[in-house]
């Protein structure tokens, strides 16, 4: 429209003026002509300069789109794309002369910029000219960059998306994802190897297992046990001392004793341990450890002792030895007492199983043709004991019910000897002295 006025405006003036004065007119008013939009007049350089947009308008590209300035307006690009300025042309109609080089890319191509004569590369990385996405890391390349995933993520789409590695099973036992990793895990009772992917046993023993006395490591665990005499408790850790007294009456002879982690026997007064179970009587009269007196003889018996007088012989017995008496057929009192006394002692334990044999009575002196027999003469108020004759010679004490001790019976045993040939009679008595023991051992 500015054109068209212009012509019209030269053509009349051409009517009333000569030629030369129409052409002076027409280049005069040409030099006040305007541009077209995206130009500005140049009044140094009388041409229509290319307006820069990038730079006179506020954020002309919003988000990650680059300005980049064009002939006459400007392009918003993203940051990665490369713009190619084609020839200036020659000249420009009527708008004026061709604009100037593109300011933002100077006389360089592209991801290049002027160093002294040559042009250098480009950091678009470090100067943030990049457009990679938050989760993507930029690497800058030669005359470009390019937008990679960190290691342990893939690129899907424009986004960067953690892989997950347990998917394809890299842990022996127990994997986790982790963001762009991964870690193994194992089962309890087991500790990462050295790969950070297979899984060995853990001994737990060497590393303070919890067992209070004995500890065996396990594939996989470990197991507490106890010492003997100990019992593990229901946590499997703690050991717990086990009454061994508590189990049996027969676990010792008298008495248990339970300590720690063992049990003991303890055996009465006057017996001492025969092993670790058994009670043994002491024998003070071999150990020296009685208090007979002199003119008294030490008799061992169950559990103690018991001291005798040397000579029991009472009238009208005379004593011949250490343990017989006589009774002289010199003296009338004689004719109807036993003619000899022997003394005997014996223990026996309490509680015997009966009939129990516990004392055999031997004849010392046989005479042709006599008879025998033998009997109780006194002692057995109670029947506890009988005479089993055996032969002509011999017959045994039998204890015919149990006794617990501790007692003491003094048992006048006699043999009687009929010749009935010789019209002979005769006696004589065993004085035995029966202790019984207070325990049955």
């Amino acid at each position: 429209m500015v054109q068209s006025t212009l012509k019209s405006l030269s053509l009349s003036l051409s009517l009333c003026l000569s030629l030369s004065l129409c052409l002076s007119l027409s280049l005069s008013l040409s030099l006040s002509q305007e541009c077209t939009d995206g130009y500005e007049w140049d009044v140094q350089s009388q041409h229509c300069k290319d307006i820069n947009e990038c730079v006179t308008i506020a954020e002309p590209c919003q988000g990650e789109m680059k300005c980049f300035n064009h002939y006459g307006g400007y392009l918003c690009l993203p940051r990665s794309a490369s713009v190619i300025t084609a020839p200036e042309p020659s000249s420009q109609a009527p708008a004026g002369p061709p604009p100037q080089s593109n300011e933002a890319f100077g006389s360089c191509p592209v991801g290049y910029q002027v160093q002294g004569e040559s042009c250098v590369d480009v950091d678009e990385c470090i100067l943030d000219l990049h457009d990679c996405q938050p989760s993507q890391q930029c690497l800058n390349t030669v005359g470009t960059y390019s937008c990679q995933c960190p290691e342990g993520y893939s690129k899907i789409g424009l986004e960067c998306v953690d892989v997950d590695e347990c998917r394809y099973r890299y842990c022996q036992h127990r994997c986790v994802n982790l963001p762009g990793s991964f870690s193994c895990e194992c089962e309890p009772g087991f500790q990462v190897a050295g790969n950070n992917r297979s899984c060995v046993d853990v001994n737990e023993c060497d590393m303070g297992a919890p067992c209070q006395q004995r500890c065996y490591n396990t594939y996989g665990s470990f197991l507490c046990r106890c010492e003997q005499g100990y019992e593990l408790g229901p946590d499997g850790f703690i050991c717990n001392d086990i009454d061994e007294c508590s189990y049996s009456s027969y676990m010792c002879q008298h008495q248990c004793a339970n300590e720690p982690g063992r049990f003991s026997c303890i055996c009465p007064e006057g017996y001492q341990l025969l092993g670790t179970r058994l009670c043994q009587d002491v024998n003070e009269c071999e150990t020296g450890t009685h208090q007979c007196e002199e003119g008294q003889t030490c008799v061992n018996i169950h559990g103690g002792y018991h001291c005798t007088d040397h000579n029991r012989c009472q009238e009208p017995y005379v004593q011949v030895s250490d343990n017989r008496c006589v009774c002289p057929v010199i003296k009338p009192e004689c004719r109807e007492l036993p003619f000899s006394i022997v003394q005997r002692y014996m223990s026996i334990t309490s509680e015997r199983s009966v009939p129990s044999d516990i004392f055999q009575i031997q004849a010392t002196s046989v005479y042709p043709g006599a008879y025998n027999t033998f009997r109780i003469r006194s002692g057995d108020d109670n029947g506890e004991f009988y005479i089993r004759q055996i032969n002509n010679i011999s017959a045994m004490l039998v204890l015919a019910r149990a006794i617990t001790g501790p007692k003491e019976y003094t048992l006048e045993l006699e043999m009687v000897s009929v010749n009935p040939l010789r019209s002979y009679k005769t006696s004589s008595a065993l004085r035995l002295s029966v202790f019984v023991g207070p325990y049955a051992f």
